[in-house]
Parts: structure tokens; C-alpha cells; sequence
């Protein structure tokens, strides 16, 4: 039988679990909704037409977000409460296809644009106007302007983000696709890949200052933390090249990877002094020593890799596997795959919550 005290001392008990359990729910309600959401990846489905939102801790699927035609390009702004998406309407041809025939496919320019989610929700909620086919783009370190490239126009689009009016459009070489902004904000780099050139964009004046050559249709970009060099893809060459900023010079040829392999993304590992590059084609990531630009290891990841993302301890990088429809997860301690995690149709680009 149960005395008076074990009556009373276990109402006690009761009382404060409640007291407990309310403290922290009150605590939570205090976090915003987009810190909570943080442990996520985001993965553009290029022939999909959405997002996938993975758990990073779990690598499990949580949600699928519709976001509209050819998502590729995928940006989040500071805090991590707003994701970016590029999406077009200009259908998608590969570079086997003849210019005359894509040129008779029927392109849906209201399409075209850059959508914008809701992490807390989860939720579209607008589509900002971009120029015409926007692919990749990069935000200003103030999170006011997004820098676009647009690959059917030959320019680059500078989009306002608080009133989604385009303050600029800025004359690029043919077909821009890459976009990086520099640690510093000073400039921004775009690529173009018919060109095979690099512009160098000063983000006060939105003036290209110098363009220079690198490898084959160049694809990414990934600057140093100094802001004074970056690296850049050539996905027709197996190459990679460094260039000097602002100067544009000189321009190195620094690695030259297998002919099977075709350099697309790219990512700079600051405190490991690596450089990882997926291979499209080559189904691969390719580990590079920064210092001696020699190859450490290229690691077989799934069908034509594209973008890439890396954890904020640096543990984890993840690739968007365009063929396998699927993200890998590799280990970089022992540059070994972790896990698979099946996504949407044609997985494009990748990124991770702050």
C-alpha cells in the first residue's frame, strides 16, 4: 500500500516534469523556426522540377518541395530562413544536340526565374524575375543581390532581393554558367563555357574589369579564403586552372586529371588544404592536394556528379549524382562513400543549412 508521502511526493514529481517540459517548449518557441530547421541538405532535381530536403543526421528524406522547371542553381540566404532556387523554361538540350535543333524545342519563358522557399515551411513563396535561363548565381555578402548567370543571353543579371527588380545586366562571354562571389565581396567571377573564359566582375561598379582564358567550357568556380586566387573547372579539357584576383593574371594550369573524367563542381577544403572536383561523366570526385596540385584520390560516387557540398566541420561531402538520381555522402577522413540516399529525378545541385 501506498502512504500519504509516496502520494504526495510523487504529485511533486508530476508537477515538475510539467514544469520541465513546459520551460523547454517555451525555450524552443524562442528559436526561430529556420535555426530549428537546421541538419538540412537541399538538392535541386534538374528533370524533377523540385527540391529535396534531406536530414543530415539521419541522411533520410523529409520533404519534397515543387519549384518548377529545370531547377539548377541553389543558394541560402545568410540565416538560413530563405533558399534560392534557378529555375527555366528553356528545355534541356545537351551539347550533342545540334544549336538548330534546340533551337526549335519550345522554350516557357514565365518560367524562367528565381523561386523562392520558405525553410521554415517549407513552402514556395514567390518567383523573382532573373533574365532569361538562369542557371547558376551568387549573394552579395549583405544577402541584398544575387548575381545570375543567364545561358541563353550571354549576360549576367544583377537581381535586387528585397524588391525583385533587376538593378543590371552585365555582358558576359557566351553561355555564362559559373558564378562565384569572392569571400571579400569585391568581385565576382563568371564563367563561359563556348568562350572558355573567365569574367572578373567589380561588384561597386557591376563593370566586367578583365576577362581572361582558361580550360574547355569551364563549369564552377571555388575561390581561396584570401580572396586572391580561384580555381576553375574545364570539363572539356580535364582540367583545372588557377587565375590571380582582380588581376585575371597570371593563369595556371595546375592539374590535369584522367581524359574520361569532365571536371564540374568544385570545392575548396580550407582546413584540409583540399580540392574536391566532381567528374560529370567520370563518376567521380576527385581529391586534389591544394599545395602540390597532385591528385590524392578520385573516389567513384554514382552517375554524372554535379554539385557538391561540404559539412561545416568539413566530415561530410555530398554530391548531387545527376544519372543515379541520388546524393552520396563520403567520408573525408577516410575518403569513402558513407551512404547513397536516393532524391529526386536528375539531382543538379546541393546545399547545406547554416
Amino acid at each position: 500500500m501506498h502512504s500519504i508521502f509516496d502520494s504526495r511526493f510523487a504529485a511533486k514529481r508530476i508537477r515538475d516534469s510539467l514544469v520541465i517540459t513546459s520551460a523547454v517548449v517555451g525555450a524552443l518557441a524562442l528559436v526561430p523556426l529556420h535555426a530549428q530547421a537546421a541538419g538540412r541538405a537541399y538538392v535541386s532535381n534538374e528533370d524533377g522540377e523540385t527540391v529535396t530536403v534531406l536530414d543530415t543526421q539521419k541522411a533520410e528524406v523529409i520533404s519534397t518541395i515543387p519549384v518548377g522547371k529545370r531547377p539548377r542553381g541553389l543558394k541560402l540566404n545568410h540565416d538560413g530562413s530563405l533558399l534560392y532556387v534557378a529555375v527555366s523554361g528553356l528545355p534541356k538540350c545537351p551539347p550533342t544536340v545540334p544549336d538548330e535543333e534546340c533551337a526549335k524545342l519550345k522554350r516557357d519563358v514565365q518560367a524562367d526565374g528565381i523561386a523562392v522557399i520558405d525553410t521554415a515551411t517549407l513552402k514556395l513563396t514567390k518567383l523573382l524575375k532573373s533574365g532569361s535561363d538562369p542557371e547558376q548565381f551568387d549573394l552579395s555578402r549583405d544577402g541584398k543581390r544575387l548575381f545570375i548567370s543567364n545561358e541563353d543571353s550571354a549576360q549576367t543579371s544583377v537581381l535586387d532581393t528585397s524588391t525583385g527588380a533587376i538593378i543590371a545586366t552585365i555582358p558576359i562571354g557566351h553561355e555564362p554558367e559559373g558564378v562565384r562571389m569572392a569571400p571579400n565581396g569585391k568581385w565576382v567571377l563568371v564563367t563561359s563555357e563556348t568562350d572558355s573564359t573567365v569574367s572578373i566582375v567589380d561588384t561597386t561598379s557591376l563593370k566586367v574589369l578583365k576577362t581572361v582564358s582558361v580550360g574547355m567550357r569551364p563549369r564552377d568556380l571555388a575561390f581561396t579564403p584570401d580572396s586572391k586566387s580561384a580555381y576553375v573547372s574545364g570539363e572539356s579539357d580535364a582540367s583545372l586552372y588557377r587565375i590571380a584576383i582582380p588581376a585575371g593574371e597570371p593563369v595556371t594550369r595546375v592539374l590535369q586529371l584522367r581524359k574520361e573524367a569532365r571536371p564540374m563542381g568544385v570545392m575548396l577544403d580550407g582546413a584540409r588544404k583540399r580540392i574536391y572536383i566532381s567528374t560529370g561523366r567520370g563518376g567521380s570526385v576527385a581529391v586534389v592536394a591544394q599545395d602540390s596540385a597532385t591528385l590524392i584520390k578520385e573516389i567513384q560516387v554514382g552517375a554524372r556528379p554535379w554539385g557538391l557540398a561540404l559539412s561545416h566541420d568539413g566530415k561530410r561531402l555530398y554530391t548531387a549524382n545527376g544519372s543515379s538520381n541520388d546524393v552520396t555522402i563520403v567520408d573525408t577522413s577516410s575518403l569513402s562513400v558513407v551512404k547513397k540516399v536516393p532524391v529526386g529525378k536528375g539531382p543538379w545541385g546541393v546545399i547545406l543549412s547554416p
